[in-house]
């Protein structure tokens, strides 16, 4: 008998949220209602792929480029010291790899322009370990500066700024000058290049320039093997830590920075705005889901007389309850689905269409000045999908409750009067 009357509950709910429904008003408040929910659950999801898209650009690109942790000194440390020095690091269960480097400001230029640069002089066959800029190159590779001492590679931006492409020279300039009886000398020499990358960060795209470790060292007259080290740790958002350690275990001549002196408020802000956005739009979803709620009341007062017939016909409460509650999940149900479609479909789809936004106005949407990247990210996580789904399910189920109970409630010969 339950199961019968379970049935004939979902087939009166399926024919008041029908198109074909006799009552227009009762197709009219159920379109609305999963209108409302689907373009919630729609825009949560886009929302919540964008702000992981940021998350994983961030994460695996960008800090992925840049070290993790930099150790430098401004003293003259011999090669034995650094060794000292990296193997009481490397014995840190927190670090993956070490890479040494020299960092140095210095001058490029070119006949179309100059521009103030970061010269990083690496050892290629080990900058791999602590770093996926190969994964960046739009023409070469890391791996060419070993064959080409004089080789460098630089960022897109930067080799734009200076008119250079492959092949072509630039030359770098050091801040160093050779002072003799007869005139002052600048230092400088000719690099060719090997490589240009492109992250999607402006800064570094536009003020970074890789070079032989060696090229580097001659050039500045570094006397030193190296000045500093970079470091690569198995949990990029735990650097503080390995950060404290890392300076407990050094000299106090050594200075020990991670990334989030560079990328820190950055990598807040993202987490913040996904704090701030996800609550905005579930806050958009409880008003769908209110609007069920104001939605199932008027189709309660439009089917009066109905419940009152069905009542009259023996149709117990609970059948009556059963109806409403069977209708207002089948709304959530059917938004949830075309909201999640929705969703997926904005999430794969966003960064193509904020592309073609840029170029029919030729505005930019994200200042690479601003933002660490330049185009507009997606990530479509399953877990958040599920989430949603789950999330907006239980509210549309919650929408019904206090609607059920009213209809439940109607006298029948109080309506029939």
């Amino acid at each position: 008998m339950s199961k019968q009357r379970i049935s004939v509950s979902r087939l009166i709910a399926f024919r008041y949220i029908s198109i074909k429904s006799h009552s227009h008003l009762v197709s009219f408040m159920s379109s609305i209602s999963i209108f409302g929910l689907s373009l919630g659950v729609g825009i949560l999801i886009t929302a919540l792929s964008i702000m992981n898209g940021f998350d994983k650009e961030m994460r695996e690109n960008i800090l992925g480029v840049i070290p993790h942790i930099t150790v430098s000194t401004e003293e003259d440390l011999n090669s034995q010291e650094w060794q000292n020095i990296e193997n009481l690091i490397l014995d840190l269960a927190s670090v993956e790899a070490i890479s040494p480097t020299i960092n140095v400001g210095g001058v490029a230029a070119s006949p179309s322009g100059s521009s103030g640069v970061l010269v990083n002089g690496v050892d290629p066959g080990r900058e791999v370990d602590v770093s996926v800029i190969d994964d960046f190159f739009i023409e070469g590779e890391l791996a060419y500066l070993k064959n080409n001492r004089w080789g460098v590679t630089l960022g897109k931006s930067l080799a734009e700024k200076l008119g250079v492409g492959m092949g072509e020279t630039i030359e770098i300039f050091s801040p160093s000058i050779v002072i003799n009886p007869l005139s002052s000398r600048v230092i400088f020499r000719q690099f060719e290049v090997v490589g240009i990358f492109k992250v999607g960060n402006q800064e570094i795209d536009s003020n970074l320039i890789i070079a032989n470790m060696d090229s580097v060292r001659a050039l500045f007259r570094i006397k030193q093997e190296h000045n500093g080290l970079r470091i690569k740790t198995h949990d990029v958002l735990n650097v503080n830590e390995t950060e404290r350690e890392i300076s407990d275990l050094s000299p106090e001549t050594i200075f020990v920075t991670s990334w989030t002196s560079q990328f820190g408020a950055i990598y807040e802000n993202i987490q913040f705005s996904r704090s701030i956005i996800s609550l905005m739009l579930w806050l958009l979803i409880m008003v769908a889901a209110f609007n069920l709620i104001v939605s199932l009341v008027m189709i309660v007062k439009g089917k009066a007389s109905d419940i009152a017939i069905l009542r009259a016909l023996g149709a117990s409460t609970s059948m009556v309850r059963q109806i409403f509650l069977w209708q207002g999940g089948l709304i959530g149900l059917i938004g949830i689905t075309f909201g999640v479609i929705l969703g997926i479909v904005g999430s794969l789809q966003i960064g193509n269409f904020a592309a073609y936004i840029e170029n029919m106005l030729s505005i930019n949407l994200l200042n690479a000045e601003v933002y660490p990247i330049d185009f507009l990210p997606s990530q479509l996580s399953i877990f958040d999908v599920g989430g949603v789904v789950i999330g907006v399910f239980i509210l549309s189920i919650l929408a019904t409750v206090y609607p059920s109970s009213k209809a439940a409630s109607t006298l029948p010969a109080q309506s029939l009067r």
